[in-house]
């Protein structure tokens, strides 16, 4: 019984080191598509700036080699969904696999679409030349945010934190970090898009900025996001609905420059429209106590 007690003790040195092979590989793949994106992104500055690196690479554009980049972040989304899933499934969750998937975040998604941003937008070479006083102070702010928001995520989370019995959600407290990279490398593609389509990219400039101050601010903030780890993929559904989901999912994959943006995009507006109704109801329901409070004085009067 001693050595079982250990043995399920998170910080139990043994076990809070512990490294699990398939939930770790997926937080690996994580760091790797964000490593792999940084470099697509350098790449694709270097090809912007001519010389003798493009000549070298003469049979890439700047605009694939930041698509590629895109779909590296989304890619490393997913490896950052299952990993936590698949740890939570065997019951094979540490503290190490914990702070190694921090780690990696960091680089997909803090500095690797920071980095895409900055370069592709933020630092113009010609037009909107004041971007370039206030593009890096920007970029890093989304940075700091996300290692904050992190930083945050994993003392919240910590075994030995004693909780309340209102503070039990499994909501995530402030917009999760890699929600915040796929808003922003979906929008990236959706300009790239249009791009492609000789649309003027120009008159979209000011928006990555803005959404970037934005997300930023959503990051650190206490507004509740759902987790979906409550969520049961093994579920029975009707086949109706099996199609239903199959027909969306193409859809989706069919439109992905736009698709992609809205999920994101709805899923940020589904929090704070969930933040904006809890707020309409907790002031509900002070006016009413304040009423009720009122009632009594009356009466006792």
């Amino acid at each position: 019984m001693p050595d079982l007690e250990q043995r399920n003790n998170p910080y139990n040195v043994t076990q809070a080191s512990r490294i699990y092979f398939l939930p770790n590989l997926m937080t690996a793949g994580n760091l790797f598509c964000g490593f792999a994106a940084v470099i697509k992104c350098i790449q694709a500055r270097l090809l912007t700036d001519a010389g003798e690196y493009a000549s070298l690479h003469a049979g890439q554009s700047w605009m694939t080699l930041y698509t590629q980049a895109v779909w590296l972040i989304l890619a490393a989304v997913i490896f950052d969904s299952l990993d936590g899933r698949l740890a939570r499934l065997g019951g094979r969750t540490s503290l190490f696999g914990a702070e190694f998937d921090s780690l990696a975040d960091v680089i997909s998604f803090g500095f690797a679409p920071t980095l895409m941003v900055f370069f592709l937008i933020l630092a113009p070479r010609e037009e909107y030349q004041w971007f370039r006083e206030l593009g890096w102070l920007i970029a890093f702010v989304y940075l700091l945010c996300a290692a904050v928001r992190l930083a945050r995520f994993n003392v919240i989370t910590n075994p030995l934190l004693h909780r309340a019995t209102a503070d039990s959600s499994k909501d995530f407290v402030g917009l999760p970090v890699p929600a915040a990279a796929g808003t922003v490398v979906s929008l990236v593609l959706f300009l790239l898009n249009l791009t492609a389509n000789d649309k003027s990219l120009q008159k979209w400039t000011l928006t990555l900025p803005l959404l970037l101050v934005l997300i930023s601010f959503l990051m650190v903030s206490t507004i509740r996001y759902p987790s979906f780890k409550q969520v049961d993929w093994q579920f029975k559904t009707r086949v109706r609905t099996f199609v239903l989901v199959f027909i969306a999912a193409a859809l989706i994959w069919r439109l992905q420059e736009i698709a992609f943006l809205f999920l994101f995009l709805g899923y940020i507006g589904y929090g704070l429209f969930a933040h904006y109704q809890r707020g309409v109801r907790h002031a509900q329901m002070r006016a009413l106590r304040r009423k009720l409070v009122k009632m009594k004085q009356g009466t006792s009067e």
